[in-house]
């Protein structure tokens, strides 16, 4: 539903892509913009595999932020599908935000990435994230290389872990947002769906718990959402992985892992919907699940030929 807080010549209201290198903190920069956890976290790279919309406000700026998928070079179906996702993201934005690590310097999949920006007629602003971690001749050397590449709107200097930054670049998305009504209620923080959300907690944990154990062969599937009359939500949830090795390393010993990985989502699940969960886990072999069209779906991608 659209809202119309303040007088629309007053409320500014506009689409900001964050797109960039895989693991180069997108997801954390959207979150601390929005306030809360929208978007999931992980030191593994390709975590976000979908567009995923958080809503941020400053002052009478609603901000949409779509954090896009990190842009990396496809092989799989998957991986096409989610660098579509990234590139539909920045479609019909009124600002690109291109978030590069600091601490990586001048490499080549920054060079191809500026290549793609590069025929895009949208404004863009460059985000160098994790300076904590980077050494500061190395940084002012990275922004002059940048800079000197391409012609960017302003350069922010972040640290999205430790809010370094953040203010500034917050106040500089607002300002430059288009005139016009909110697109969301007040209240609203992301347009994701709840069961898209129970889906990318648990996935988040499977990435947090078992590391390189379990790469990127699994997908989670929210099979049943229920509310429940005493207030509390039954989850029942699939984790779909390729072979029957993986599920061995998903349950781990006597299913000590998946327990560890459903108490771990559900306690972040009932933080964040505010509410009791109950949630159900159950491990799947399926081989062939990156080509069923119908996860693409419920996941949020478009199918890729």
């Amino acid at each position: 539903m659209m809202i119309e807080k303040i007088m629309d010549n007053q409320t500014k209201c506009g689409l900001v892509a964050v797109v960039g290198a895989p693991n180069a903190g997108k997801s954390t920069i959207v979150n601390w913009l929005v306030g809360q956890k929208v978007a999931i976290v992980s030191p593994k790279a390709q975590t976000t595999r979908t567009r995923l919309m958080g809503v941020a406000i400053a002052g009478a700026a609603q901000i949409l932020l779509v954090d896009t998928p990190g842009i990396f070079e496809p092989r799989r179906r998957l991986d096409r599908a989610m660098v579509a996702a990234a590139w539909g993201g920045a479609q019909d934005a009124d600002l690109i935000a291109l978030v590069i690590d600091a601490s990586t310097g001048f490499t080549k999949r920054i060079e191809t990435m500026l290549d793609t920006i590069e025929g895009r007629s949208e404004p863009r602003i460059l985000v160098l994230n994790k300076v904590d971690a980077t050494a500061k001749n190395d940084l002012l050397t990275l922004a002059a290389q940048l800079t000197e590449r391409m012609t960017f709107e302003a350069v922010f200097m972040v640290s999205a872990t430790s809010g370094d930054g953040m203010i500034n670049l917050k106040a500089a998305l607002a300002e430059r947002m288009p005139d016009g009504p909110w697109h969301f209620p007040e209240d609203q923080v992301s347009d994701a769906t709840d069961r898209m959300l129970a889906a990318e907690v648990t996935r988040e944990q499977l990435y947090l718990q078992l590391h390189a154990e379990l790469p990127y062969a699994s997908a989670v599937e929210t099979e049943k959402y229920e509310e429940r009359k005493d207030g509390s939500v039954a989850i029942h949830q699939q984790i779909l992985v390729g072979r029957a090795s993986q599920r061995a390393i998903v349950l781990g010993k006597n299913g000590a892992r998946l327990k560890a990985i459903g108490t771990a989502a559900r306690e972040q699940l009932a933080a964040l919907l505010g509410h009791k969960v109950h949630l159900f886990l159950h491990v799947k072999v399926k081989p062939d699940w990156e080509e069923d069209r119908g996860l693409y779906r419920d996941i949020g991608l478009d199918w890729v030929e």
